[in-house]
């Protein structure tokens, strides 16, 4: 049994040996790493790269393109391979289209280390900017702009300029793509780079206005007024450029609306009456509304960049910075938080802006922003940042409970971040303030010094702000913190506890002999450990710790044991290797010289009183010495409320979109936004042919009484005669209408018969006004031209009925036909 175990498992081991074998193969061939022609390009071996000068100056184009592709590939893996220009640079004029794409490939990488040598391939470059091609035309545009040889300045604008009114918009593309590189290269052509801008701003191609702005931006930036006539046609032309001139365009448009137009006006609302309503409207230029309707559209966009683009857009131009204005913009901010982790930082940025503003708009979506443990660390403190701005009374609770459960993280940048945002729903919420201290406090207790450190500053900041906490509340927190300073480490949490301690010491109900008179119990006990460890302590606790002493010293300056405690602790910090903590004693001395004098000296002589003969002397200072209550005045009154956290803080200064907003640093460089003008151009600056109303064609009208005839003009029908004709061509008589010839013989009878009772009618009513006309004189020759009329319309009349006369004689025929049988016979 054992041997036929053992051999079904060398089996089954052989046949997933097989299939893993098959399986790789099928990948790697999928993922192009099997034998692939295009990978032997990057084995370059020493042979290979000694035949490449041979075969670039070979004469069989198949030689020079494996040469010229070698080349290419070392420079994608960063290989130098500047030794090769001379050779390359032969090659410029090949006929083959192959070998020319890479060898303007290699100059556009070298031209700028070696110029002299690219010079030579000028007249080739000129050349091929007549080529019929329009791809060797764009590529020797660009090739020729990037060569970085000042004296070439003029040739480049001329091929600029050719290129600029090419029929190929592709050409015209690459021509506004150089125009930057052609600024650079020489700023003195500037004036006619902005002629090439401006004709290239007349472009009716969507292809090229995407780089146009971008030449705009680069070239002249501040001459928004050569955008007037071509506004318009810019907004409408959006949707229809490429995503990255979309993004351009819009910027760019952005500018020109908060320069060139009037900011919308703030107008009050009127009801039927006249009475105001108390809602605001808004005033809008049509240019503005204009370009905010031509954007929405692209908030569909593939492109993030896009939607941020005009979410931008929107949140700087809008009417009004409401619900109403920037609600088009939540949907699609949600669409991008899924792409991938990198825009999703982005977006956040964002969401986080626009919410800030008006929070109701992401409030019912903040389920899109809790954490998820695969989040970076700057996603995550953005998705805090994001959750306190849409925090309201009906998700308070659900929030709190995040932001209590992040608290927990491993990451201690999240741990910190979470329990400032629980000290930030105590100040927003007061109703679950005693749910965010309990969870503070207990946050004390912890043996992560993060989490510690952290609840300790909001604690301090939440009793600072006493107007959100009940004073029992403030009082046990206090005390807790005391009781708890020898279990605390943190440098910066201790020094928070030492100035509580201080500032809320005082407690009138203690009377002599329960403790020390007026302070609370708890007060002279941290003293005593603060001064105790003072030596080992970091230098922001000694500050505190004279802080400290000096307030309980003020509070009670007849105790003997405090007195000592405060001049030993002095005396410590005299000789302190920090310059900061000397100076703050020497300062604090000469504060408390009208409560204690001589502090310092008495607290020197106490310290080294075992030291036979060491006296200093002090000289006399003068000046203004304070009481009591002064000093006690200057110590505690004045006090700033607990500073607002980051995630209060806004930065209006920064603007949307740039890198400044993302990072978070200042950084050089980044666009500043103008502001809105209150009274802007002219709109008739942006008026064009296109928007001017076409005149509607009139008919001439003929004299006499044609002319106040109104003729309409009917339309044709052509009726099919045979067969079935089209679902609605031709109305439906319904079956069975003729069903014999002399029903439809009798209804002929009729319609004549009719005719001729009209026509009589007609003609006693004619005989009648004859004789009315008859009678008067002037009128007669009026009755005249009327019966003319009349005469030319019973001639009008006459002409119908033979035409129906006609059409009754062919529908006969058609009848009789359609009732024929094969044997000619026909049938009723």
């Amino acid at each position: 049994m054992s041997g036929l175990n053992l051999n079904a498992i060398t089996e089954n081991a052989s046949r997933l040996g097989m299939r893993l074998q098959e399986t790789f193969s099928e990948h790697t061939r999928d993922l192009a790493l099997a034998k692939s022609p295009g990978l032997s390009y990057f084995d370059n071996t020493e042979d290979k790269l000694k035949n490449i000068r041979k075969q670039l100056e070979s004469n069989s184009d198949r030689e020079k393109l494996d040469a010229m592709k070698r080349l290419v590939a070392m420079i994608s893996k960063g290989r130098p391979v500047p030794e090769y220009f001379p050779s390359v640079v032969k090659n410029v004029s090949t006929h083959n289209l192959e070998i020319r794409k890479l060898v303007y490939i290699y100059l556009l990488r070298y031209s700028s280390q070696e110029p002299d040598l690219a010079l030579l391939s000028i007249n080739t470059f000129q050349k091929d900017l007549s080529d019929p091609n329009p791809l060797i035309r764009a590529m020797a545009l660009r090739v020729l702009s990037g060569i970085n040889v000042s004296m070439i300045g003029g040739i480049v604008v001329m091929g600029i300029r050719k290129c600029a009114s090419d029929i190929s918009p592709y050409v015209r593309k690459a021509a506004a793509l150089a125009v930057p590189k052609c600024y650079n290269l020489d700023t003195s052509h500037l004036p006619s780079l902005i002629q090439v801008l401006i004709t290239l701003l007349r472009d009716r191609s969507p292809l090229s206005l995407g780089a146009t702005a971008v030449a705009f931006e680069a070239v002249c930036p501040t001459r928004l007024d050569l955008l007037h006539p071509h506004y318009r046609r810019l907004c409408r032309t959006l949707v229809d450029m490429d995503e990255w001139g979309q993004v351009e365009m819009i910027n760019l448009l952005i500018r020109y609306a908060r320069t060139m137009i009037s900011r919308p006006a703030v107008m009050k609302a009127l009801d039927k009456s006249g009475n105001e309503t108390g809602e605001e409207m808004y005033d809008v230029d049509p240019d503005l509304q204009l370009l905010l309707t031509c954007s929405q559209s692209l908030l569909h966009s593939r492109n993030s960049a896009v939607v941020l683009a005009v979410a931008r857009a929107f949140y700087y131009i809008s009417p009004n910075q409401s619900s109403s204005s920037l609600s088009a913009v939540v949907q699609p901010l949600l669409r991008l938080l899924t792409i991938s982790k990198e825009v999703e930082r982005v977006v956040l940025v964002y969401i986080l802006v626009v919410a800030r503003r008006v929070p109701a708009l992401f409030a019912n979506h903040y389920a899109r922003f809790l954490i998820r443990s695969d989040d970076i660390v700057q996603t995550k403190e953005l998705k805090i940042k994001v959750l306190l701005s849409v925090l309201n009374h009906e998700n308070h609770q659900a929030l709190l409970r995040e932001f209590i459960d992040y608290a927990h993280d491993t990451d201690d940048a999240l741990v910190s971040a979470s329990i400032r945002a629980i000290g930030r729903v105590a100040r927003l919420e007061p109703d679950c303030t005693q749910q965010c201290l309990s969870a503070l406090l207990a946050f004390i207790r912890s043996k992560h010094d993060i989490q510690v450190s952290t609840a300790v500053l909001v604690l301090k900041s939440l009793v600072q702000s006493q107007s959100k906490l009940p004073a029992s509340n403030s009082a046990s927190i206090i005390s807790t913190l005391a009781y708890r300073i020898d279990d605390i480490k943190h440098p910066q949490a201790r020094a928070c506890i030492i100035w509580l301690v201080g500032q809320y010491a005082s407690d009138e109900s203690v009377k002599e002999g329960e403790g020390v008179e007026g302070l609370a119990r708890w007060a002279p006990d941290v003293l005593r450990k603060a001064v105790k460890g003072f030596v080992g302590e970091a230098p922001l606790v000694k500050l505190q710790t004279l802080t400290l002493a000096a307030k309980l010293l003020v509070l009670s300056p007849a105790h003997a044991t405090l007195k000592m405690l405060v001049k030993y602790a002095f005396a410590l910090a005299r000789y302190d290797a920090d310059f900061g903590v000397r100076d703050r004693a020497r300062m604090l001395s000469a504060l408390m010289e009208g409560v204690v004098p001589t502090l310092m000296k008495s607290a020197s002589k106490f310290l080294f009183s075992w030291v036979d003969g060491e006296e200093e002397e002090e000289e006399e200072r003068g000046g203004v010495v304070l009481r009591r209550e002064q000093v006690r005045l200057v110590l505690f009154e004045g006090k700033m409320s607990g500073d607002e956290d980051d995630f209060a803080r806004v930065d209006e200064s920064t603007p949307l979109g740039t890198l400044s907003s993302i990072t978070g640093k200042d950084m050089h460089g980044d666009s500043i936004l103008p502001d809105w003008l209150e009274q802007g151009t002219e709109p008739s600056l942006r008026d064009t042919e296109e928007d001017m109303p076409q005149p509607v064609p009139t008919q001439a009208l003929g004299s006499g009484t044609a002319a106040t005839r109104s003729v309409v003009a009917t339309p044709v029908m052509l009726t099919p005669t045979g067969g079935a004709s089209p679902s609605g061509s031709v109305p439906k008589t319904g079956p069975g209408k003729y069903d014999d010839l002399e029903r439809f013989y009798a209804e002929d009878e009729e319609s004549e018969e009719e005719e001729e009772e009209e026509e009589e009618d007609e003609e006693e009513g004619e005989e009648e006004e004859g004789e009315e006309y008859e009678e008067e004189g002037e009128e007669g020759e009026e009755y005249e031209k009327g019966g003319e009329g009349h005469e030319e319309s019973s001639e009008a009349e006459e002409d119908e009925s033979e035409e129906e006369d006609e059409e009754e004689e062919h529908e006969k025929a058609r009848l009789y036909t359609a009732n024929l049988d094969d044997s000619g016979q026909a049938h009723w």
